[in-house]
């Protein structure tokens, strides 16, 4: 979503915005509560497949009991369906999770929560007859809270449709060859929708050496080389982290077993002849510098233009990630405290009332600012600078917003 469309779906309280292959999903406020919506694709009204198909999914989605599965109600037109009417909660796309918090993706379980999620969802349609065909950031949806993985529309309802490509647009790289090929489907074309879906999700990061292996061989283009059930790509997945986990253990009882022996033989006595030798003859300072001896070379002092361009770029751009993890959490969490004073109930009070709130608030400020800093490796004076630009902004939005001031110079609501 380009910046003009973000700046339409804020006026039109549209909120979470993603397309689907049906249409297109967002967060709509209706008598002060949001709900989430699905507005049917206009260019498929007149696609008597595709309507015929969406009315067989609208009807078979109440018998899909999963935790994992979404549930709507439909709104019908002139006979058609056109909105899904999502049930009661808080639900956004993984694309969407993830560009809110890039770094969720480097938590130590978010991967395999998430690999675990889909292998469990796509087990239960398999044995239900559907497939949900594509996996993709967009489509795939997770809870706000405990990132629970959840879907909506399944492809298998829309393979009747003749151009698969059209109706999967963008996304169509994350589905198997042989769907769009019209050729013989089974379920490890979900097998390799998931492989690609898992590849994405790490393209901004390294990808564990386990999740390599299984990846891999799920995404081949040949259905008999993927695995034939999700759960066997799950416990492959576990096999090669425990094997790793072993390895790694052994490693380290190895090297505790080389130290051990090393100190045993250390306090073990020992007879040494000793022959004598006659002592070399001492050399100044000055002799050791005509023969070419140079103290910051020989002692191992790296000169300061050793470090690469690369390097340093690697620094900045850790650096920038970093200022923009704390600018985007700490605005939110500063509008959360500032709305505590510049509000009508605050904002009439009398003025000491509202200069010792304002103190409160400032040293709450303060205390998030160092936290949030020292958690993104931002200097004390790096995140001061930031927290107090945000902090003005936030402030000056919310003075234009309350009106003018009274008497004391206290703002008053309007």
């Amino acid at each position: 979503m380009n910046y003009e469309e973000l700046l339409a779906a804020r006026n039109s309280n549209r909120r979470n915005e993603t397309r689907l292959h049906i249409g297109e999903y967002y967060r709509q406020q209706t008598d002060g509560k949001y709900r989430g919506v699905v507005d049917v694709r206009q260019d498929m009204q007149d696609n008597i497949v595709f309507c015929e198909a969406l009315k067989h999914e609208a009807e078979s989605n109440p018998q899909l009991l999963n935790p994992h599965q979404l549930h709507y109600q439909t709104v019908v037109e002139h006979g058609d369906v056109t909105r899904l009417l999502l049930e009661t909660g808080t639900f956004m796309s993984v694309e969407q999770a993830i560009s809110e918090n890039p770094a969720v993706v480097v938590e130590k379980y978010f991967a395999t929560n998430l690999l675990q999620g889909l292998v469990e969802v796509t087990s239960y349609l398999h044995s239900q007859g559907v497939r949900h065909i594509c996996f993709s950031p967009k489509t795939v949806f997770v809870r706000k809270g405990d990132m629970q993985v959840l879907l909506l529309s399944h492809g298998s309802y829309y393979l009747a449709m003749s151009d698969q490509n059209a109706l999967y647009g963008d996304d169509a790289k994350f589905v198997a060859p042989e769907v769009l090929n019209h050729g013989t489907i089974d379920d490890r074309c979900d097998i390799y929708s998931i492989g690609r879906f898992m590849q994405e999700i790490f393209t901004h990061s390294e990808t564990p050496v386990e999740f390599k292996r299984v990846l891999k061989k799920a995404v081949s283009d040949a259905p008999e080389d993927r695995y034939e059930r999700p759960e066997d790509m799950m416990k492959e997945l576990k096999k090669w982290r425990d094997g790793r986990q072993t390895l790694i253990a052994i490693g380290i009882a190895a090297v505790i077993a080389l130290i051990c022996v090393g100190v045993y033989m250390d306090m073990m006595p020992e007879t040494t002849k000793v022959d004598y030798v006659k002592a070399a003859p001492r050399l100044s300072t000055d002799d050791l510098i005509e023969d070419g001896y140079d103290p910051a070379l020989d002692l191992g002092v790296a000169p300061a233009d050793s470090v690469t361009d690369e390097d340093r770029q690697k620094q900045r751009d850790y650096e920038a990630k970093a200022e923009a993890i704390f600018r985007k959490n700490y605005e939110k969490e500063a509008d959360r405290i500032l709305s505590k004073i510049y509000n009508k109930d605050y904002m009439s009070n009398s003025e000491k009332q509202f200069l010792s709130q304002s103190q409160s608030t400032i040293e709450e400020l303060m205390q998030i600012q160092q936290q949030m800093g020292k958690d993104a490796g931002l200097t004390l004076e790096r995140s001061q600078l930031i927290a107090s630009e945000i902090i003005d902004r936030i402030t000056n939005q919310k003075k234009q917003e309350m009106g003018g001031t009274n008497s004391r110079g206290v703002q008053l609501p309007k």
